[in-house]
């Protein structure tokens, strides 16, 4: 499971790795991250009608067949994690798996106490997928939520799903239109990482377990995001 990461990269350094427009005001107002929980905005990569794009998406998919998410009597389901071994199957994650695979930048996640990172302190890529949901009114919410797989040697002993990270160079195949036989050539990248060059160092307080607090309301996010 992955349910709380950070972003602490200096803009100077995350640029690079972003392709495509960006979201208006990011490289003036963009600020370190350093625990970031379910229910707040992620950057994201994606292509977009054939075009690469970096934006904004809630953490927490949304589907877009939901009707009212709001609707007290019938609250709507917003996993944070998708099974990359059932992806293709599940009616929530199967459309978003063939058409809307995104990149989640981050540089740390937590698990049960531990910040984990690469030795080198680089960012890396977290394996997502991103849905857009639109109001009768005409309102719309972008969301997102990231990829699991099984745990690797360093992770196995703090939890039994990890986040799948797609490794530097192939942005480019995980993000491509493709179907069929092409699709699921890509599922090897969901497999689990090799460990070597990662670390696990404690964290000072339980920040990083604490619940998430309460979301705003979905209209208001959806005006926050455009």
């Amino acid at each position: 499971m992955c349910g709380r990461f950070a972003l602490t990269t200096a803009i100077d350094r995350l640029l690079p790795r972003l392709q495509g427009d960006l979201p208006p005001g990011l490289a003036e107002h963009y600020a370190p991250r350093p625990l970031i929980r379910p229910g707040e905005p992620l950057l994201i990569q994606r292509r977009q009608q054939g075009r690469l794009e970096v934006a904004f998406a809630m953490w927490g998919l949304l589907p877009s067949w939901v009707k009212d998410p709001d609707d007290p009597c019938r609250p709507a389901h917003r996993p944070i994690n998708a099974r990359s071994e059932t992806v293709a199957e599940k009616p929530s994650f199967r459309g978003p798996w063939r058409h809307h695979r995104c990149l989640i930048p981050a540089d740390a996640f937590f698990e049960k106490g531990q910040r984990i990172a690469r030795r080198d302190g680089a960012p890396f890529w977290l394996g997502g997928l991103w849905e857009r949901w639109l109001g009768a009114d005409g309102s719309q919410l972008d969301s997102c939520c990231i990829l699991t797989t099984r745990p690797n040697a360093l992770i196995v002993p703090l939890h039994d799903r990890m986040p799948v990270l797609i490794p530097d160079g192939l942005e480019q195949a995980w993000l491509a239109p493709v179907h069929g036989a092409e699709l699921r050539a890509l599922e090897p990248m969901m497999h689990p990482w090799d460990p070597a060059g990662w670390t696990l160092e404690p964290i000072a307080s339980t920040r990083a377990e604490r619940p998430a607090q309460p979301a705003p309301q979905r209209r208001q996010l959806a005006l926050d995001l455009g």
